[in-house]
């Protein structure tokens, strides 16, 4: 998946549109954050998308490498939150992204560590 769509899937991302994002996705793309369960179908992943949202403040991802091979991405990140009591947080953030024949999210795996995001 080139860089250009990716940078527009984060874009959603960070604005808080989890339609617009789960928009990126195939109808049996799969979404999934580390070792959780994938979650699987654009409306689950908008459910999920929104409900992560209701989390934090807001996001912000900016990419540090990325790499394409064929259908599939791998983009290293530093994802910085904004937490609900008004503190900030950055992260590493690895994802690895494989589109479909069409160009839609197949597969979507997000590598993290949110600890430091929920840290009191």
């Amino acid at each position: 998946m080139p860089l250009a769509m990716m940078l527009e899937v984060f874009a959603a991302a960070d604005a808080g549109d989890a339609v617009g994002f789960a928009g990126f996705f195939a109808d049996n793309g799969q979404l999934v954050f580390g070792n959780d369960e994938p979650i699987t179908a654009r409306e689950s992943i908008t459910a999920g998308l929104t409900g992560f949202l209701g989390t934090i403040r807001g996001m912000r991802h900016a990419v540090v490498r990325e790499w394409d091979i064929e259908d599939e991405s791998i983009v290293e990140l530093k994802v910085t939150y904004d937490r609900l009591d008004g503190n900030r947080v950055t992260i590493p953030v690895v994802s690895i992204v494989r589109a479909d024949e069409q160009g839609k999210i197949a597969d979507y795996r997000v590598y993290y560590d949110l600890a430091p995001l929920y840290e009191v």
